[in-house]
């Protein structure tokens, strides 16, 4: 299942948590009752049955295939509005433009949650990036702020460290 809020199915298009049930559901973690109280849920579709929350954001795509976005738990709120952070920067990595992307959530000076976009461009025109991702993006979605890097930091494991990156 791809499930929105109050466990309703996203049609397609529509970005969702992935669900997974059926035959073959594991019980749960081992040893580790709370989490396995948190991510395996009664199955609304089928009573008696389990479902398993994987916490992945995702939405069918025009070919009947499911299309990964990111993870739910990069979650937040601006202006009233629920945004996944992983999907602008999804949409951020695949302009040409972009050799390394990351978004955060940061507070302006007026105290508001705002977005803030770290990108490392082939090319020094941030204008240009915004006006593609407009293209894509509802308005609410296109960050408020933009750090220019040459390289974006990164783990020991080489993801992008977003606690090493400069306020902007």
């Amino acid at each position: 299942y791809i499930l929105g809020d109050g466990d309703q199915v996203q049609p397609e298009g529509i970005a969702g948590e992935l669900c997974v049930a059926g035959r073959g559901l594991a019980r749960g973690y081992l040893n580790r009752e709370e989490e396995t109280a948190k991510r395996f849920t009664a199955d609304p579709f089928v009573p008696g049955e389990r479902m398993y929350r994987t916490g992945d954001l995702v939405k069918w795509n025009a070919q009947c295939g499911i299309e990964y976005i990111g993870r739910i738990d990069q979650q937040v709120k601006v202006r009233g509005y629920r945004i996944e952070l992983s999907e602008i920067e999804v949409r951020l990595a695949r302009l040409a433009d972009v050799h390394d992307a990351a978004v955060t959530a940061v507070e302006d000076k007026a105290g508001n949650t705002a977005l803030c976009a770290y990108v490392a461009p082939r090319q020094d025109d941030i204008e240009a990036l915004k006006a593609a991702l407009k293209d894509t993006l509802p308005d609410y979605m296109v960050p408020a702020f933009w750090v220019e890097m040459d390289e974006l930091p990164v783990t020991a494991n080489g993801k992008i460290d977003k606690k090493a990156l400069p306020a902007p």
